[in-house]
């Protein structure tokens, strides 16, 4: 799948959650949203894109693949 069509995805599931006034529960629940529905390879791949700089991904978006990068690293290495 393409960067683009990632980030679309992304951003159209940061839109949902941009409702949510507490911004960490927003981020939770897009990061839950991304582990039930995305591939594992859908999300190695958004989150390669946001280390190589995230061209295009909201706020809320950058916030959840970061906070998924950081939970997938520490599963990592505590498996």
């Amino acid at each position: 799948m393409h960067n683009e069509n990632l980030v679309k995805m992304a951003n159209d599931i940061s839109n949902f959650f941009q409702s949510d006034p507490d911004r960490n529960q927003a981020v939770l629940g897009m990061v839950d949203h991304l582990k039930k529905f995305w591939d594992p390879r859908m999300r190695k791949a958004v989150i390669a894109h946001l280390q190589a700089g995230g061209v295009g991904l909201s706020d809320l978006a950058r916030d959840a693949v970061r906070r998924l990068e950081q939970e997938s690293s520490s599963a990592l290495s505590s498996g």
